[in-house]
């Protein structure tokens, strides 16, 4: 985290400015002293702007309560529930991902959230509820990076294909039996039929191309015999996972962390156990991918 460069100040919509500071060549720059409690629509119009150049942004020294982290999240687009993860009590739009040496959880995987679904998150604020003394970082990686790294013959043939993505790859019956929702299994699998995606996807404001394909819910690409598909799909995420795309973070408690969900993908370290580490994230409603 040392050796920081401080871009200058980028025009928002609005007419505001922030200071980004940036973290790595691919991806991720730090804001500092911005209370995001008290965030004007012009810092928000900011906000989105550095999202669209760094892809993921940090805030430190924060303290939103659930409520709060919703009303902020709910300014860039409606929420997603997620159909198992618990949410807060209070706050149904708010995910609660908490582990420790008794519960676990499920070994990560480098994966983009929520790609299941017919519109996709387009990003996630995810908050530092209680953080280990060591341990527990999050990595994340650009798909721009990756996609702009395949020679141009790779990069015509993926274009033209689609993948599918499905619930049910990732989120299997053992899954819901840890958290004690066997009885929801069948009537979750209904409403999460498997959906199609390009496995290029264009941002449409700038045109840069992205990979939009992940270990969690990518299961096939359509058109392609099996070992094919498999072959593909092996390469580009190992691809994918090449620390040149990548910034990693090392949390503080009352850090934010605000992604871009359509050109990231990111991968959650389990080794800080047998310490506790408790998150919270709010997921932002995105379009179609194209």
């Amino acid at each position: 985290m040392n050796d920081l460069q401080i871009d200058s100040p980028a025009p928002a919509g609005s007419g505001d400015t922030l200071p980004f500071e940036r973290l790595s060549p691919a991806l991720g720059a730090v804001v500092q002293g911005l209370d995001l409690r008290d965030a004007t629509d012009s810092t928000i119009a900011a906000i989105k702007d550095g999202l669209e150049k760094h892809q993921v942004l940090f805030f430190r020294n924060q303290a939103l309560t659930p409520i709060q982290q919703r009303d902020f999240a709910r300014r860039f687009g409606e929420l997603h529930i997620h159909p198992l993860y618990p949410g807060d009590l209070q706050v149904p739009e708010i995910m609660v991902l908490e582990y420790d040496e008794t519960l676990r959880g499920r070994q990560n995987n480098w994966h983009t959230d929520v790609t299941f679904i017919e519109t996709p998150p387009f990003g996630s604020v995810l908050y530092a509820e209680d953080i280990p003394p060591t341990g527990g970082d999050t990595i994340w990686a650009s798909t721009y990076a990756a996609f702009e790294a395949l020679s141009p013959a790779l990069q015509q043939f993926l274009s033209g294909l689609q993948a599918v993505h499905d619930f049910a790859k990732n989120f299997t019956p053992e899954r819901f039996s840890a958290y004690g929702a066997d009885d929801r299994v069948s009537e979750t699998y209904t409403k999460h039929k498997p959906v199609r995606h390009p496995v290029v996807r264009t941002n449409p404001l700038s045109g840069r191309r992205g990979l939009f394909v992940n270990r969690s819910f990518t299961s096939h690409i359509v058109g392609l015999e099996r070992a094919e598909s498999e072959a593909i799909l092996s390469f580009l995420y190992t691809h994918l996972e090449i620390p040149e795309f990548q910034v990693r973070w090392r949390w503080e408690t009352g850090t934010v962390a605000f992604w871009d969900n359509r050109f990231t993908q990111h991968y959650a370290l389990s080794d800080y156990f047998p310490q506790h580490r408790r998150v919270r994230r709010a997921t932002i409603l995105g379009d179609r991918p194209v």
